[in-house]
């Protein structure tokens, strides 16, 4: 193997600077700077890594035309698989897929490839190029998607290229899903970013309608029997909340971390301009370890508070992205490992006024492989707080699921599907989050392509 530069790293914020911004920590690469890390890639025969994309981008074909200057070129390999390229290239976990893939990470450190799609992506919207997708003609078919997160405007985005007529149903007043409302602008942009990809699959032909709650504003039996839609894609997401069930959760002043990320981006918290009703206190303690906890907790650092997380394994054992931690860190959030809330305290008014607490230590492994943290007794311990957030995940909302005859759902309220994306009701089929429970943006990709395939097959099936 031949001895390769080292990596390139972009530049990032001051930690201390934009611990009190909403703008973006990672600056990105500059085109000298891209063009040097992605003349590292090997380039190799048998890509382990476009084996670990979930929506299998051609990795070293888009590196090489851009090693080689061809920015445009390199746009147009990875519009080919994705249709959300500046948002994966911001949020993906590539430590544990294409960069965990990659040949130079075994004695050395891997091609930045999420970096080099973010910048990629980032050029040719800033330079107001467009990048053109192969479309088949319309077959004259038409088929629903519920949701627009990644699942459900990757499986719209792929149905639109192969010929078919897609509508999104969107239940909040802009499209993006997550990316909207559930991921901090310091992590992607709305206007700038947001926006654009989803306009990107509107330009595909695939027309968006908000404010439609399905199994409350139309059905999934209405759209098939009345409005002749021949197939439909459930994309809906996993907005449910998980609590703990100890004293006190019922407090004026703990909530889920989805409920205060959807609150910061909805009121638009980012924005100086926006006079956004937010509560926040001068404490806040985050009770989880995983990436939506770190978006809590950075964000609700940005908007004054001390932040302190308490996760009940150690540092280790933390299940969000290594990046998100140092960053997190670097910001000044206090961790406290081991830990585990056991209640919630209150004043006379009602209002949260500490959280009490025990440490753990870890036992034998659980079910899931990992050491089971068991409770250390007489260890207990009050931290004064003026706001919980309850990081705990999510499970998707059962409405779709009590409204629509023949949809089954697991006991975690998960959609029942195939690997295909298949439901148990004929015609209807789902992917991403409401099948999977919280997850990642890519995974959701993945999972709205594979059912788009699906659903062509259906429909041929069953002209």
């Amino acid at each position: 193997m031949a001895v390769k530069s080292p990596r390139l790293y972009p530049k990032e914020q001051d930690p201390q600077v934009r611990a009190t911004n909403f703008e973006e920590v990672c600056y990105g690469f500059t085109l000298d700077e891209a063009i040097s890390e992605a003349s590292r890639c090997l380039n190799c025969k048998n890509p382990r890594c476009v084996g670990a994309c979930p929506v299998s981008v051609k990795i070293p074909a888009f590196v090489h035309e851009l090693s080689a200057g061809n920015i445009e070129g390199a746009a147009q390999v990875i519009a080919q698989d994705s249709a959300l390229p500046a948002v994966c290239g911001r949020v993906c976990p590539q430590e544990t897929q294409c960069e965990g893939s990659c040949i130079l990470g075994i004695k050395g450190e891997p091609v930045s490839i999420g970096k080099l799609e973010r910048f990629t992506a980032d050029y040719v919207r800033q330079s107001g190029k467009k990048v053109e997708v192969e479309k088949a003609p319309s077959n004259g078919h038409k088929v629903a998607v519920i949701g627009s997160g990644p699942s459900g405007l990757a499986c719209a985005g792929e149905l639109a290229t192969m010929g078919y007529t897609v509508k999104i149903f969107e239940a909040l007043h802009k499209a993006g899903g997550v990316l909207q409302y559930g991921i901090p602008e310091f992590r992607l942009p709305k206007d700038e970013v947001v926006a654009h990809e989803v306009q990107n699959v509107q330009d595909l032909g695939v027309e968006i309608e908000t404010n439609v709650i399905i199994g409350r504003t139309i059905t999934i039996d209405s759209l098939m029997d009345e409005e002749g839609y021949q197939a439909v894609f459930v994309g809906s997401g996993a907005g449910l909340p998980n609590f703990m069930g100890i004293d006190g959760e019922n407090l004026n002043g703990v909530m889920s971390a989805n409920e205060f990320l959807t609150r910061a981006n909805l009121m638009r918290a980012y924005d100086p301009m926006a006079d956004t009703p937010i509560y926040v206190g001068s404490k806040v303690v985050v009770v989880g370890g995983g990436n939506v906890a770190m978006d809590a907790a950075r964000t609700a650092k940005r908007l004054g508070a001390e932040v302190t997380v308490v996760y009940r394994r150690t540092e280790k054992e933390l299940p969000a992205r290594a990046e998100e931690v140092h960053h997190a860190v670097q910001e000044g959030i206090i961790f406290s490992f081991l830990t585990n809330p056991v209640a919630i305290a209150g004043d006379e008014k009602g209002f949260v006024s500490s959280i009490k607490c025990v440490k753990m230590e870890l036992g034998e492994p659980d079910a899931s492989g990992r050491c089971r943290p068991v409770e250390v007794k007489g260890s207990e311990y009050d931290i004064d707080t003026d706001l919980v957030i309850m990081s705990l995940g999510t499970s998707p909302n059962p409405l779709i699921k009590t409204t629509t005859p023949g949809l089954e759902a697991n006991k975690r309220g998960c959609l029942t599907a195939d690997e295909n994306g298949a439901t148990t009701r004929p015609g209807v089929f789902a992917g991403g989050d409401a099948v999977t429970g919280a997850a990642t943006v890519i995974l959701a990709m993945g999972a709205g392509r594979k059912a788009a395939h699906a659903i062509d097959e259906y429909i041929k099936a069953n002209k």
